[in-house]
């Protein structure tokens, strides 16, 4: 395969046809008057850790190199002098909203519109300072003063607000814009990863703090820290900075340390992180605010950084994603002693005391009462307040069934439709009207194809393969033999296995009036005639298909009964030619790894277990010459976007496998630079996606994505390298929080949406069923249950109940598929291929592990159990590496 050498936005323009558009802002912005002071002199300065750079008329940040690495800047310095204009922001800047009286709330801006500042005389540890009233307009009733210092070696940004006026006002809005550079704008790949950040929010009140990260996952990582009444009370989208957002720029945010002024206008009705709050400030009276730049050495060391420069750390097991039927952890560490706890909804969480660790970590265990969204505060003796935002589901097996009822159900789509031939199959919903959506503008999300489309029967599918249901795969046998084979996918012809782009199309001028809906908007580039609909180019459409006829396949293989209208052999032989017809027919796209890639890698192990010898040899020759491309590439994520998260997943699988260690080393490293660990459930495993609701979504918009398909799918090869390492519980951490925020959207009633909104003015799910099929994906194969002991934590179970006594230690397994478990401190991966584990005892003392199955069901009599340790021996015969244990009526005990 060629290596293609790429600009990001070329690749955009070819799929997307937005970068016109967006070029076309950039064009603006130039012509407009500088007014910033670019041109003006510099200062610079050095601190412990920093090269400061700033700019003399606005003493706005103008670079911020850290000393081991001067050829990096956090800040868009590249781009000062094209956002040296009014209303575009810069690190330095400040935000407010302030009341007077009766009267309603004013704005004011230090960016609005720019005037040189008047320096202030400096002294001791203060670098620079400045009087912000030139900047800001003249009937602001405060002064502000902003000082840059060195306070412990820290580079200290930090604002005095005096109210000058006779009586008191009220501050309902204070905010920080935090201007770093993520914009990808016109970069190749390898420049983005070289030059660019992301950044995340811990939205934790005076715990709470950002970190900003390479995307290379390289180098240190900077911290935003609270030193001194800065709470991170909300996190503001800044849209009216007129930088254009677009797929290769997510936009800014401020720290927002009050937010009350925006909870009653913008973001009226909407339930906040934290409790929306203002300041009443005295006449003649002043108030600091100011925050910290702190280096981490790598991602990994954040908490450690966190504790040395004493901030509450807490860490969540199994995260902040609870079902109901686990006693979760919550470890604080932090030198004060608790005050309070409150938890709002009251009595939706119940925290109990469980002890202090010998490290004096304070140790409760959670349960969540109550499903939804839960604020956990703490309130520390030393006056600190921090919340844990937590959200509570039912547990996994009935989230799970609820799913996939919903799903063969309510997005069962079976009526009379001769001219496009969508039933019978799961088609995408509106959970706002509660009505399937069998016609859009964006052709592919009524089409069945595409993520947007096949999102639905893709994820009815793949919930088989956690909890198979006899009466829904019924109905998607007929879907395979009367939809997907032969409509979605050519059964016959030059194209046979190539996969369509969209069943669903817009040609008015060929079918029969009333076709098409007169409320919708089809005058867009989205809307793809038939001749489009019908290209089977688009690689990206394949591995839903090939990852149905696989499970299909699995369940034929293991149970017995379960699916009757084609041979296990048929569906085995169906994902084969996929993959082969992907490379084929879609070669250009087929040249970067695919959102549910690893399926090949299942598909090319499940060949080679069935002595397929041919077949897994040219399926494996095919995969070699991808990974072979990557390989020779610095950064292989290429996609049709510009940047992506989705192609690290099969890029690693692919790297691992074919022994490219440093490659699945630098894609992991990638990984973990846009997927945080943080108490906060929407943002803790939460890999970075901000433009897939124009694509798949109601609400279309650029905008952080809260657990879009990213987290689930960028969870495989985080906990794939867990595995090898089981030494590190940052992975851990990390790849479950991807994995349990994959399902963590689910209604109660089981509708499964695209995504959930980040933009405080709405933090609610979408309600299109969208592309989430794919995020399912990733939580149907890597679903699994973990036992770990940390030297300071203990003994601790991700997806079970751990219990203790004496030398052994237990773990009930919670998760949906009861199919998977791993015990770290034997590197032990044990997985069943059918029947479902209830139990795993393992003895500290003497090694010694004993499972306990569950009883035989009418399509499952035995368990076919894997072991990854050769030197274990079960008495049981071998079927395609899998040991063939007979099932009981009632629970069976078996030794390793």
């Amino acid at each position: 395969m060629r290596t293609i050498k790429y600009k990001i936005v070329l690749v955009a323009a070819l799929f997307y046809g937005v970068y016109t558009q967006a070029q076309g802002y950039w064009d603006r912005l130039e012509d407009k008057e500088p007014t910033l002071g670019v041109a003006d002199v510099y200062q610079k300065f050095k601190t412990p850790n920093f090269q400061l750079k700033l700019v003399k008329a606005s003493q706005t940040i103008a670079g911020l190199r850290p000393l081991k690495n001067l050829n990096f800047d956090f800040t868009p310095s590249d781009r000062l002098e094209i956002r040296d204009k009014d209303g575009l922001y810069h690190l330095g800047d400040i935000n407010l909203r302030i009341k007077q009286g009766d009267n309603d709330w004013k704005s004011y801006s230090t960016a609005a519109k720019r005037g040189t500042v008047e320096p202030l005389k400096v002294s001791g540890n203060v670098l620079a300072a400045a009087d912000l009233a030139n900047t800001l307009p003249s009937d602001i009733p405060v002064t502000i003063k902003r000082y840059y210092e060195v306070i412990d070696d820290h580079l200290v940004m930090r604002f005095e607000i005096s109210n000058k006026t006779s009586s008191s006002i009220e501050i309902g809005a204070l905010g920080i814009p935090m201007i770093f550079n993520n914009i990808l704008e016109g970069k190749s790949l390898n420049e983005t990863h070289a030059q660019n950040v992301f950044f995340d929010p811990y939205i934790g009140l005076d715990a709470g703090y950002l970190e900003v990260k390479r995307l290379s996952g390289q180098g240190p990582a900077l911290l935003v820290l609270p030193q001194e009444n800065l709470p991170f009370e909300a996190y503001r989208p800044l849209n009216d900075d007129p930088t254009p957002r677009s797929i290769v720029f997510e936009g800014f945010h401020e720290w927002m340390v009050y937010s009350k002024a925006y909870a009653e206008q913008e973001w009226k009705g909407v339930n906040q992180w934290n409790t929306p709050t203002s300041l009443v400030l005295e006449p003649g009276k002043s108030k600091n605010f100011s925050l910290k730049l702190v280096l981490s050495e790598g991602i990994e060391s954040i908490q450690a950084t966190l504790k040395k420069e004493q901030q509450p750390v807490a860490t969540g097991i199994p995260g902040y994603v609870i079902p109901q039927d686990i006693k979760a952890h919550l470890f604080l560490d932090y030198s004060s002693d608790i005050s309070s706890i409150h938890v709002e909804p009251k009595g939706a969480i119940k925290l109990k005391a469980d002890g202090i660790t010998d490290k004096g970590v304070k140790k409760y265990t959670v349960e969540g009462k109550t499903w939804g969204r839960s604020i956990v505060t703490i309130t520390y003796a030393d006056g600190k307040k921090q919340t844990i935002n937590y959200k509570v589901i039912k547990p996994e097996s009935e989230v799970i069934r609820d799913f996939g009822h919903f799903l063969t159900t309510e997005q069962w789509f079976d009526e009379p439709d001769p001219i496009f031939k969508r039933n019978p199959s799961v088609i995408s919903y509106d959970y706002e009207t509660k009505k399937q959506l069998t016609q859009d503008s964006r052709a592919w999300v009524a089409g069945l194809s595409d993520e947007g489309g096949a999102g639905g029967w893709l994820a009815a599918i793949m919930k088989q393969l956690v909890q198979p249901d006899k009466e829904e795969i019924n109905k998607l046998q007929m879907f395979v033999d009367s939809t997907l084979w032969g409509n979605i996918q050519y059964n016959d012809g030059k194209n046979k296995y190539g996969v369509k782009k969209s069943v669903f199309y817009y040609e008015p001028d060929s079918l029969p009036k009333g076709t098409y809906s007169d409320t919708i908007n089809y005058k867009t580039w989205a809307a793809w005639d038939h001749k489009h609909a019908n290209d089977p180019g688009r690689s990206y459409n394949y591995p839903h298909v090939a990852a149905a006829y696989w499970v299909m396949y699995r369940l034929a293989r293991y149970n017995e009964g379960l699916v009757d209208n084609h041979t296990w052999d048929w569906y085995l032989e169906q994902a084969y030619h996929t993959v082969i017809a992907m490379v084929e027919q879609a070669p250009y796209y087929a040249q970067f790894g695919q959102m549910e890639g690893s399926v090949f890698l299942y598909i090319l192990k499940d060949l080679q277990l069935e002595n397929y010898t041919e077949m897994a040899s040219d399926l494996e020759a095919r995969m070699k010459n991808r990974a072979d491309h990557w390989e020779a590439l610095e950064y292989p994520f290429g996609s049709e976007m510009p940047w992506d998260s989705t192609g690290q997943e099969e890029v690693y699988m692919w790297s691992d496998y074919f022994g490219y260690r440093h490659k699945a080393w630098v894609t992991l490293r990638a990984i973990l630079a846009y997927m945080p660990t943080m108490p906060h459930w929407a943002y803790n495993g939460n890999a970075r996606r901000y433009w897939d609701f124009l694509y798949g979504g109601k609400l279309s918009r650029v905008e952080r994505q809260i657990h879009h398909y990213g987290s689930s799918l960028n969870a495989i090869p985080v906990l794939e390298q867990y595995r090898k390492r089981p030494e590190d519980l940052y992975l851990l951490k990390v790849g479950y929080g991807g994995l349990l925020g994959g399902i963590s959207n689910i209604t109660q009633d089981g509708f499964g949406p695209a995504a959930f909104h980040s933009y405080p003015s709405t933090l609610r799910i979408d309600y299109l069923s969208g592309d989430y099929g794919s995020g399912f994906y990733g939580y149907a194969v890597n679903t699994s249950s973990y036992l770990t002991k940390d030297e300071n934590l203990g003994w601790l179970a991700f997806g079970g109940n751990v219990e203790q006594k004496g030398d052994l230690v237990s773990v009930e397994l919670t998760t949906a598929a009861k199919s998977k478990i791993y015990i770290a401190p034997k590197k032990l991966w044990l997985t069943l291929d059918a029947g479902t584990f209830n139990k795993v005892i393992y003895n500290s003392k003497t090694d010694e592990v004993t499972l306990v199955l569950n009883p035989k069901t009418e399509f499952t009599p035995y368990a076919y159990l894997r072991v990854n340790n050769e030197d274990i021996k079960l008495s049981y015969s071998k079927v395609r590496g899998a040991y063939q244990i007979p099932l009981e009526k009632r629970s069976l005990e078996v030794k390793l």
